[in-house]
Protein backbone atom coordinates (compact mmCIF):
# COMPACT_ATOMS: atom_id res chain seq x y z
CA UNK A 1 0.00 0.00 0.00
CA UNK A 2 1.15 3.53 -0.76
CA UNK A 3 2.23 5.40 2.35
CA UNK A 4 -0.30 8.11 3.17
CA UNK A 5 -1.55 10.43 5.91
CA UNK A 6 -5.18 11.16 6.51
CA UNK A 7 -6.47 14.34 4.92
CA UNK A 8 -9.77 15.86 3.87
CA UNK A 9 -9.76 17.25 0.35
CA UNK A 10 -12.77 19.57 0.19
CA UNK A 11 -14.02 20.41 -3.31
CA UNK A 12 -16.22 23.52 -3.20
CA UNK A 13 -17.85 25.47 -6.02
CA UNK A 14 -21.10 26.11 -7.82
CA UNK A 15 -23.36 23.35 -9.05
CA UNK A 16 -21.96 22.20 -12.39
CA UNK A 17 -18.43 23.50 -11.76
CA UNK A 18 -16.98 19.96 -11.83
CA UNK A 19 -16.53 19.04 -8.15
CA UNK A 20 -17.88 15.50 -8.43
CA UNK A 21 -16.18 14.83 -11.75
CA UNK A 22 -12.76 15.86 -10.45
CA UNK A 23 -13.15 14.12 -7.08
CA UNK A 24 -14.18 10.85 -8.73
CA UNK A 25 -11.18 10.99 -11.07
CA UNK A 26 -8.85 11.75 -8.15
CA UNK A 27 -10.39 8.79 -6.30
CA UNK A 28 -9.75 6.52 -9.28
CA UNK A 29 -6.07 7.52 -9.35
CA UNK A 30 -5.73 7.08 -5.58
CA UNK A 31 -7.38 3.66 -5.70
CA UNK A 32 -4.88 2.60 -8.37
CA UNK A 33 -2.20 3.48 -5.80
CA UNK A 34 -3.98 1.33 -3.19
CA UNK A 35 -4.82 4.31 -0.97
CA UNK A 36 -7.45 4.18 1.75
CA UNK A 37 -10.11 6.70 0.78
CA UNK A 38 -13.74 7.65 1.04
CA UNK A 39 -15.83 9.95 -1.11
CA UNK A 40 -18.50 12.08 0.51
CA UNK A 41 -20.55 13.55 -2.33
CA UNK A 42 -23.00 16.26 -1.31
CA UNK A 43 -25.92 14.80 -3.28
CA UNK A 44 -25.46 11.31 -1.80
CA UNK A 45 -24.90 12.65 1.72
CA UNK A 46 -28.17 14.60 1.48
CA UNK A 47 -30.03 11.37 0.67
CA UNK A 48 -28.60 9.60 3.72
CA UNK A 49 -26.73 11.43 6.47
CA UNK A 50 -28.53 14.76 6.23
CA UNK A 51 -31.93 13.64 5.00
CA UNK A 52 -34.58 16.01 6.26
CA UNK A 53 -32.45 19.14 6.11
CA UNK A 54 -33.68 21.85 3.80
CA UNK A 55 -31.83 24.61 1.98
CA UNK A 56 -32.04 27.46 4.46
CA UNK A 57 -28.71 28.92 5.53
CA UNK A 58 -29.02 27.15 8.90
CA UNK A 59 -29.75 23.78 7.28
CA UNK A 60 -26.94 24.19 4.76
CA UNK A 61 -24.52 25.02 7.57
CA UNK A 62 -25.67 21.96 9.53
CA UNK A 63 -25.24 19.82 6.42
CA UNK A 64 -21.62 20.97 6.09
CA UNK A 65 -20.94 20.49 9.82
CA UNK A 66 -22.17 16.88 9.60
CA UNK A 67 -20.06 16.18 6.53
CA UNK A 68 -17.15 17.80 8.35
CA UNK A 69 -17.66 15.62 11.43
CA UNK A 70 -17.54 12.41 9.38
CA UNK A 71 -14.55 13.74 7.45
CA UNK A 72 -12.73 14.49 10.69
CA UNK A 73 -13.28 10.95 12.01
CA UNK A 74 -12.00 9.38 8.82
CA UNK A 75 -9.07 11.78 8.44
CA UNK A 76 -7.76 11.17 11.95
CA UNK A 77 -7.81 7.44 11.14
CA UNK A 78 -5.51 7.82 8.16
CA UNK A 79 -8.11 7.93 5.39
CA UNK A 80 -8.03 10.34 2.47
CA UNK A 81 -11.51 11.88 2.38
CA UNK A 82 -12.73 13.50 -0.82
CA UNK A 83 -15.66 15.81 -0.11
CA UNK A 84 -17.59 17.18 -3.05
CA UNK A 85 -20.13 19.69 -1.76
CA UNK A 86 -21.18 23.15 -2.87
CA UNK A 87 -20.73 24.40 0.73
CA UNK A 88 -21.70 27.94 -0.20
CA UNK A 89 -20.85 29.77 3.02
CA UNK A 90 -17.26 30.67 3.84
CA UNK A 91 -17.65 30.80 7.65
CA UNK A 92 -18.83 27.19 8.04
CA UNK A 93 -16.12 25.96 5.64
CA UNK A 94 -13.55 27.72 7.83
CA UNK A 95 -15.12 26.17 10.95
CA UNK A 96 -14.86 22.68 9.45
CA UNK A 97 -11.31 23.33 8.25
CA UNK A 98 -10.24 24.36 11.76
CA UNK A 99 -11.82 21.23 13.29
CA UNK A 100 -10.26 18.81 10.83
CA UNK A 101 -6.79 20.36 10.61
CA UNK A 102 -5.48 18.18 7.79
CA UNK A 103 -7.56 19.95 5.19
CA UNK A 104 -7.01 20.84 1.54
CA UNK A 105 -9.56 23.26 0.14
CA UNK A 106 -10.00 22.97 -3.62
CA UNK A 107 -11.99 25.78 -5.21
CA UNK A 108 -13.52 24.28 -8.34
CA UNK A 109 -14.11 27.49 -10.20
CA UNK A 110 -16.17 28.00 -13.33
CA UNK A 111 -18.23 31.07 -14.24
CA UNK A 112 -21.95 30.87 -13.59
CA UNK A 113 -22.71 30.92 -17.33
CA UNK A 114 -20.48 27.87 -17.86
CA UNK A 115 -22.15 26.03 -14.98
CA UNK A 116 -25.56 26.83 -16.44
CA UNK A 117 -24.46 25.48 -19.83
CA UNK A 118 -23.32 22.23 -18.16
CA UNK A 119 -26.56 21.81 -16.20
CA UNK A 120 -27.86 18.42 -17.33
CA UNK A 121 -30.55 18.31 -14.60
CA UNK A 122 -32.05 21.67 -15.56
CA UNK A 123 -31.69 23.02 -12.03
CA UNK A 124 -30.50 26.48 -13.03
CA UNK A 125 -33.42 26.88 -15.43
CA UNK A 126 -35.83 25.90 -12.64
CA UNK A 127 -34.11 28.29 -10.22
CA UNK A 128 -34.29 31.16 -12.71
CA UNK A 129 -38.01 30.50 -13.28
CA UNK A 130 -38.66 30.48 -9.53
CA UNK A 131 -39.43 26.74 -9.29
CA UNK A 132 -36.45 26.22 -6.96
CA UNK A 133 -35.93 28.65 -4.10
CA UNK A 134 -32.60 29.29 -2.35
CA UNK A 135 -30.54 28.01 -5.27
CA UNK A 136 -26.85 28.77 -4.89
CA UNK A 137 -25.60 31.26 -7.45
CA UNK A 138 -29.09 32.39 -8.44
CA UNK A 139 -31.30 33.20 -5.43
CA UNK A 140 -28.77 32.33 -2.72
CA UNK A 141 -25.14 33.44 -2.49
CA UNK A 142 -21.97 31.47 -3.05
CA UNK A 143 -19.02 32.81 -1.08
CA UNK A 144 -15.82 31.72 -2.84
CA UNK A 145 -12.84 30.83 -0.68
CA UNK A 146 -10.54 33.77 0.02
CA UNK A 147 -7.42 31.62 0.24
CA UNK A 148 -8.01 28.09 -1.08
CA UNK A 149 -5.18 25.60 -1.05
CA UNK A 150 -5.77 25.08 -4.75
CA UNK A 151 -7.98 26.49 -7.50
CA UNK A 152 -9.09 24.42 -10.48
CA UNK A 153 -10.44 26.58 -13.30
CA UNK A 154 -12.55 23.99 -15.06
CA UNK A 155 -13.52 26.45 -17.78
CA UNK A 156 -9.85 27.01 -18.70
CA UNK A 157 -8.03 23.78 -17.91
CA UNK A 158 -8.61 20.20 -18.93
CA UNK A 159 -10.13 17.64 -16.63
CA UNK A 160 -6.76 15.88 -16.48
CA UNK A 161 -4.95 19.09 -15.57
CA UNK A 162 -7.30 19.65 -12.63
CA UNK A 163 -6.88 16.08 -11.41
CA UNK A 164 -3.09 16.30 -11.66
CA UNK A 165 -3.07 19.60 -9.76
CA UNK A 166 -4.91 17.94 -6.87
CA UNK A 167 -2.60 14.92 -6.83
CA UNK A 168 0.51 17.10 -7.07
CA UNK A 169 -0.73 19.22 -4.17
CA UNK A 170 -1.28 16.13 -2.02
CA UNK A 171 2.27 14.97 -2.80
CA UNK A 172 3.78 18.42 -2.11
CA UNK A 173 1.98 18.69 1.22
CA UNK A 174 3.19 15.26 2.32
CA UNK A 175 -0.19 13.51 2.30
CA UNK A 176 0.80 11.14 -0.44
CA UNK A 177 4.16 9.59 -1.08
CA UNK A 178 4.44 7.65 -4.30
Amino acid sequence: MTQQRGVTVWFTGLSGAGKTTISQAVAEKLRSLDCKLEILDGDIVRQNLTKGLGFSKEDRDENIRRIGFVSHLLTRNGVIVLVSAISPYRAVREEVKARIGDFVEVFVNAPLAVCEDRDVKGLYKKARSGEIANFTGISDPYEPPTDPTLECRTDLESHEESVNKVLDTLKEMGYLSI
